[in-house]
């Protein structure tokens, strides 16, 4: 693991009901779970993360499946990948570290799992940032033709029979690079030395299958039960950043793609595209300091 990229960041591994979660922690004041996406591991964070451990407790997680984060076997319900599961994972990993109530920040992925954590555990989540999402649901019901072309990873990763996770496998970091740079615009240059790490991790074969499944749970189960939960509007204030070059800000009104599902928003398109935390770091930092500053639980 590459600790050039975060100094000052302590790193653990914490165990939660038998998973290992991978974690750096930085920082004093109120606490912010960051959380990364696809095909990223915590160090998206980390042009982001140093910006805002001044003011805040920051923790910065591995998904499970991804990172340096325990990989358990899946189930052909793919509920060991489901957003409920992994939304659990990152409650009891704040808990273990000593935090009831915290703000989540997610990109991508993480996104969708922080917004089943804050439906889940509206309790201890007191403000929620998604950076360059639309939720689940509403994607997959607003799916067209433009969708399956722009999104057409979120179709390829569900197939079964281990195609996409044999294609992947035969060359990780063709399809890691090829993937990030598909969807980069102006702004900051991806650094080197957390693309090398990316593709570390996923290299792993058991990487490449819990990624898949976290996506085929969000095409089955996590559909469900973000069903099940239709008409529950999050209650927490919640920040949307997105890309303005995105397929998700060209194609997506992203505010009213939210207003469904949140009751008290805000936020506006960075000059980027996907990835907003390394391509528009002091921006996204900028706007995620006045947001938390602003929503900090009271003592």
């Amino acid at each position: 693991m590459n600790d050039g990229l975060l100094p000052g960041f302590a790193r653990s591994s914490v165990e939660v009901e038998g998973l290992r979660v991978n974690v750096r922690t930085a920082g004093e004041g109120p606490p912010v779970l960051f959380l990364h996406g696809y095909p990223q591991t915590h160090l998206i964070w980390h042009r982001v993360a140093p910006l805002l451990a001044d003011g805040f407790s920051v923790v910065l997680a591995d998904l499970r499946g991804y990172g340096d984060s325990g990989k358990p076997p899946s189930d052909p319900l793919h509920l060991t990948y489901s957003k409920r599961a992994m939304a659990r994972d990152q409650y009891l990993l704040m808990r273990r570290l000593g935090f009831d109530r915290f703000a989540v920040v997610g990109h991508d992925r993480g996104a969708r799992v922080g917004h089943r954590l804050a439906l889940d555990h509206p309790e201890a989540v007191s403000a929620f940032a998604a950076l360059d999402v639309v939720p689940t649901r509403y994607a997959f019901e607003h799916a067209d033709a433009e969708f399956a072309s722009g999104y057409y990873h979120w179709f390829f990763l569900t197939a079964g029979h281990g195609i996409p996770e044999h294609l992947i496998g035969l060359d990780p970091g063709f399809w890691v690079r090829t993937r990030m740079n598909a969807r980069h615009h102006g702004g900051s240059a991806f650094d080197p030395a957390a693309v090398d790490e990316y593709v570390r991790c996923f290299s792993d074969p058991a990487a490449v299958h819990a990624s898949c499944e976290d996506y085929r749970a969000a095409a089955t189960v996590d559909l469900e039960h973000d069903r099940e939960d239709s008409g529950r509007r999050l209650e927490c204030p919640v920040l949307l950043l997105w890309g303005e070059h995105s397929f998700v800000g060209r194609h997506s009104d992203v505010p009213d793609a939210w207003s469904a599902y949140a009751s008290d928003l805000r936020g506006h398109a960075l000059d980027c595209d996907h990835y907003v935390p390394e391509e528009a770091p002091e921006a996204t930092a900028a706007s995620l300091r006045a947001f938390l500053t602003a929503t900090a639980p009271t003592a």
